[in-house]
């Protein structure tokens, strides 16, 4: 791939459909933010075939509980693409995520900093396995840099939260 065009190989506006999301904890509330802010503020991203240059607004949804759904607009708001993958592939992954920050937000509260850091070792290896399977899935759609897909798979789980 070529390198990467500041000026049009971004993500200019992030929405997340969160209509039916139920209450979500301060820890995850904080994780979501904080990756809404990371992408909104540096991002690398690009559509692939079909010669549409960005920057683009992405609202990420879920749809039906069963698919992830990038709903590509450019700045004007019109429509540039829908994709949509199964979370089928992405679920476990979740699960265990969800499962490893708990003991993470706990362990802060009353471990040792080596017991904290063991936890949170495991807790990036699951956060790149899920960053890594997204940029697979989307390979021959999207092009991301690493902290942008590590920050989309952190929006995909936050998503993944629902009544």
């Amino acid at each position: 791939m070529s390198e990467w065009d500041s000026k049009i190989d971004f993500i200019s506006e992030i929405i997340l459909d969160e209509e039916t999301v139920i209450r979500r904890s301060p820890e995850v509330e904080h994780e979501r933010a904080v990756a809404l802010y990371d992408i909104k503020s540096r991002n690398r991203f690009r559509l692939l075939g079909n010669n549409i240059e960005g920057p683009y607004k992405l609202r990420l949804s879920i749809a039906d509980n069963k698919r992830l759904m990038f709903h590509l607009t450019d700045n004007d708001d019109n429509i540039i693409k829908d994709i949509l993958l199964a979370m089928s592939p992405f679920r476990r992954l979740i699960r265990d995520y969800f499962q490893i920050c708990e003991s993470y937000f706990d362990a802060i509260k009353k471990l040792s900093p080596a017991q904290i850091e063991t936890i949170d070792m495991a807790r990036r290896g699951l956060h790149n396995e899920g960053a890594e399977l997204l940029k697979e899935r989307l390979e021959d759609k999207i092009s991301m840099d690493k902290a942008t897909t590590r920050r989309m798979f952190t929006l995909i789980c936050v998503l993944h939260i629902r009544g």
